[in-house]
């Protein structure tokens, strides 16, 4: 029996993607591995976003040319680069770009030779779960309209496509059979979902109606774009069952003057207003946003209006990424480039004053109790918990908890918390 050796890299939408790869293989024929010096067949999911992912990616590709298996190489990176990497990636047996993966049953079978019958065609609806046995993420769209002018996503993944509106619920609902307990919502642009459809109808509205409706314990939403959130919208997460009140909202930044630059739509007034309405309708809510530092042309000015946003704001977690100049990119045009050191630190100004107001807005939860999943094991004793204050892609700090019970993975529990961290909060299991 063969065995198959899968690396995700990249965001959520990504790793469902290598999902339904690893579906693709018959069990009774293949055997998945983590062991790649084990493997047959090594397939490298890649992420081509921004430089660092692409150096990843190339190393990630030459580390696994170092055991005994063919390489595969898929995603992102073999999209944008498919001719480049052809022509300067001998270690690589396959290379695959997404607009062919249609073809990819064939081809794989071809360098394992096999019979191509034991490959089956990607299927939405078919994945190996790569997360927790209690935890999913549901993708509802590919590709995006936005064109903002430091991404290449559009020119990687196409124009934004909703996925069918039954295709998603049935998938849901497997998913719920299967004893998922929390989903998370992904892609690009989660909040247009069904604008091309006719009448925009069904829309991200009646999507998230049908979800919260079959029982899930938490429904998470990830990649939301300001300008595409409502009233109506904060609303229905507001009085929803099972939606967590967690707005993942990139904002890129704060600066008029910057937002015409990176094509970004709305205003710093309009992100204002939309930060305040969450706050009063979900006074509990958790805000996490992501920024750019040393955007081409940024000036001292578009970096203090940042700060004075971040301020008033205070979102709960934050991320920010220097600059990075991308191919066929508007932005990767401007002449007003700036120098390395200027970016770096600005994003270090930019984190430091964030860590001042993580601090502060965990100390704030300091004697609440968190209801949530436990979501590993640290040491005798000692648990992680997942509750609304933290999403499942690793990106928001951890909370620490004791407990004098037995606890595993998927169990709901309620957690007082009893001290805090920059990132990191820790408590105690409230009393059963």
């Amino acid at each position: 029996m063969k065995k198959i050796g899968l690396i995700s890299l990249g965001c959520a939408k990504n790793l469902v993607d290598s999902e339904m790869i690893l579906a693709m293989f018959d069990k009774g024929k293949y055997q998945i591995t983590d062991h790649p010096e084990e493997a047959d067949l090594i397939i490298v999911n890649t992420c081509g976003f921004i430089a660092s992912a692409k150096q990843e990616s190339i190393e990630t590709i030459l580390e696994m040319s170092q055991h005994k298996a063919k390489i595969a190489v898929v995603g992102c990176l073999a999209e944008r680069y498919y001719d480049e990497l052809k022509k300067s990636l001998p270690e690589a047996d396959l290379i695959c770009p997404i607009a062919n993966y249609g073809g990819l049953p064939k081809a794989l079978s071809e360098l394992l030779d096999e019979d191509s019958s034991s490959i089956k065609e990607l299927d939405p609806l078919d994945r190996v779960l790569s997360t927790p046995s209690f935890s999913a993420y549901l993708r509802i769209s590919e590709g995006c309209d936005n064109f903002c002018s430091f991404c290449a996503i559009p020119f990687i993944r196409g124009r934004f496509k909703s996925r069918p509106y039954e295709e998603i619920l049935k998938e849901a609902k497997a998913l719920k059979e299967k004893g998922i307990k929390e989903i998370s919502i992904v892609s690009q642009d989660t909040a247009s979902y069904g604008k091309e459809f006719p009448n925009r109808h069904p829309d991200i509205h009646d999507l998230l109606k049908e979800l919260d409706s079959m029982g899930f314990y938490s429904i998470r939403l990830l990649y939301l774009y300001p300008d595409e959130l409502d009233e109506s919208f904060i609303d229905l997460v507001a009085n929803s069952h099972s939606i967590k009140h967690y707005f993942d909202i990139p904002i890129q930044c704060a600066s008029d003057h910057l937002l015409r630059r990176m094509n970004r739509h709305g205003s710093k007034k309009q992100m204002e207003d939309l930060f305040s309405l969450i706050r009063e309708k979900c006074p509990d809510a958790i805000l996490r946003t992501t920024l750019i530092s040393g955007f081409p042309g940024e000036n001292e000015e578009d970096q203090r209006e940042t700060i004075e946003f971040l301020n008033k704001v205070r979102f709960d977690h934050l991320g920010v990424f220097a600059y990075s100049k991308e191919e066929g990119t508007a932005a990767a045009r401007m002449k007003e480039q700036l120098p390395e050191e200027v970016k770096n630190a600005r994003r270090d100004e930019l984190m430091s004053l964030q860590r001042k107001i993580s601090y502060a807005n965990n100390k704030s939860h300091i004697g609440e109790v968190m209801e949530g999943l436990v979501i590993g094991r640290e040491k005798e004793n000692e648990y992680l918990l997942r509750s609304s204050w933290n999403a499942p892609d690793g990106i928001d700090g951890n909370i620490y908890f004791a407990s004098t019970r037995e606890l595993h993975n998927g169990d709901i529990v309620k957690v007082k918390i009893t001290s805090a961290f920059v990132y990191d909060l820790r408590g105690v299991e409230e009393s059963q």
